[in-house]
């Protein structure tokens, strides 16, 4: 347990720095600063010694060498119990630093700006900052080290009550900040280089240092525990409603890339991650009522999200069922006040686009996880295969349901018009099975699915599943290919008169 009588402070957030240091000083603590901290701190009247002045040599290199001296570092190690490093540092005149105060150089937001060159991202590389981190966090029994603003109020606290003395399990806690925090800045440091690197997507060691955001109230099941990590709350701001729950940020995510696919004002209505409508229109509340409309019964308690503002007359209609999330890129105060007043509907306002989430997919596996490039879209392969040519109609309804393939489960069949869902079958085991499934929703919803274009988000290993959905009256179809029946699924198609697109690119979602 460290009493301290000596600190050395080397900040570059400076949040709260002045009081801390004042503080200090009021219970006789020794500061030892460095070039900033220590303009600072002398500019505001508190009596503090340059790090210079303790290791008899200079900072040199535009600040790049200063405190990676002995003075510092053999004060910072020194095991204070040990009997041999007690008469080294007595010897060598080494003073012991009882408390270390640093946070890093600005890494990451450095290069979050926009044309940030590698030259200046690499001056935000710190050196010295994480080796008095490391070396106090490693001497944690004798050492307190200090890397979070944060953390300033409670340190002060127990020194006030315990005669500037902070207690074991204190300096523990704050060992295992620094080195989950070394750790991070590393890792950003590898990713940003890794980056610059075209062509390597997977390096030879994948770092991922995420802070943690919330811990929630439990997982998907009310037996398993969990914690939202990342920078999802910079994405999703919840405006009214309870937090969010594990379910809750999954739907919500599956929602939200839907529904940033079309340009259109769109909403897209998800239960359990699936699609249960999805529509474009020129407004929301025609979009809305038409995606209600293929599936009224999944739609209750289900997740909305749409890519416009929300207005009065669509937050009416949404109003009319029970729905756990609505998700828009903004609310008017009339409209967040009218929402509101169900207390257990949760309002979000997103706030990127679909190009900003994009990025690499990540899923755990037992003692690994897999990492994978995100699923793009793109028309590049379309390749029309049928000896009928799609009509322009067929055209965008096959594109329109070649969407919202993407982002239901495999097996996936998707019956859509130009601008809405039909019929959805979603994570069967057979192929065939999604297609009945999705033309007996259609079916059960009222909604005729004769004329429709079909979406198949892997190929037809067999001509069957092809002429459910041609019995059921579409007259297109949009697929990968690659099976080796094609030719047997072509000759279906042209038998049965529908028009058939090749996309040369399978969306198995699992």
């Amino acid at each position: 347990m460290p009493r301290i009588r000596r600190a050395l402070l080397s900040v570059s957030d400076k949040r709260g720095i002045v009081h801390f240091a004042r503080e200090l000083r009021s219970m006789n603590v020794e500061l030892v600063s460095t070039g900033g901290t220590f303009s600072v701190l002398q500019g505001q009247g508190i009596d503090v010694v340059q790090v210079s002045d303790v290791t008899g040599f200079p900072e040199i290199l535009n600040g790049r060498v200063k405190t990676l001296h002995p003075k510092i570092h053999g004060g910072l190690l020194g095991v204070l119990d040990n009997e041999e490093h007690v008469r080294q540092l007595e010897e060598h005149h080494i003073p012991s630093i009882d408390l270390v105060v640093v946070n890093l150089y600005p890494f990451e937001r450095t290069i979050a700006q926009e044309g940030v060159s590698i030259d200046e991202a690499v001056e935000q590389i710190d050196i010295g900052g994480p080796t008095m981190l490391r070396a106090a966090a490693k001497n944690f029994k004798h050492k307190a080290v200090v890397v979070n603003p944060d953390s300033y109020e409670s340190i002060l606290k127990e020194m006030h009550e315990n005669d500037c003395t902070l207690c074991a399990d204190t300096c523990f806690a704050l060992a295992r900040e620094v080195f989950r925090h070394t750790s991070s800045y590393d890792a950003a440091i590898s990713r940003y280089l890794d980056g610059r690197v075209k062509g390597d997507e997977f390096p030879d060691r994948f770092s991922l240092q995420l802070s943690k955001e919330q811990d929630l109230r439990y997982g998907e099941n009310p037996h398993q525990q969990a914690a939202l990590y990342g920078t999802f709350g910079s994405l999703f701001t919840k405006l009214h409603g309870k937090e969010l729950s594990y379910n809750n940020i999954v739907d919500l995510s599956a929602a939200a890339l839907l529904v940033a696919e079309f340009e259109e004002p769109t909403v897209v209505i998800i239960k359990h991650t699936n699609p249960c409508g999805v529509a474009s229109a020129k407004t929301l509340e025609e979009a809305y009522a038409k995606a209600l409309a293929t599936d009224r019964a999944s739609a209750f308690g289900g997740i909305i999200a749409v890519n416009r503002s929300l207005d009065h007359k669509t937050a009416e209609a949404m109003n009319e069922i029970f729905t756990e999330l609505i998700i828009a890129p903004d609310f008017s105060d009339d409209v967040l006040a009218f929402l509101a007043k169900k207390k257990d509907r949760r309002l979000i306002r997103s706030s990127a686009t679909t190009r900003q989430w994009l990025g690499h997919d990540i899923k755990s596996v037992p003692g690994g996880i897999l990492l994978q490039t995100s699923d793009g879209v793109g028309e590049e392969q379309f390749k029309v295969v049928s000896r009928r040519e799609p009509t322009e109609q067929e055209m965008k309804s096959m594109r329109f349901a070649w969407l919202v393939a993407k982002h239901v489960k495999s097996n996936a069949i998707v019956y859509a018009l130009s601008d809405r869902t039909v019929g959805v079958g979603a994570g069967q085991m057979s192929r065939v099975d999604s297609a009945r499934i999705a033309s007996m929703k259609a079916r059960a919803a009222g909604l005729e699915t004769k004329g429709t274009a079909v979406a198949s988000d892997a190929f037809f290993p067999f001509a069957d599943g092809l002429l459910e959905v041609a019995a059921a009256g579409s007259t297109a179809v949009i697929q990968p290919g690659g099976s080796v029946r094609d030719q047997e699924v072509i000759a279906a198609a042209d038998e049965h008169n529908l028009a058939m697109i090749f996309t040369g690119t399978r969306h198995f979602r699992h």
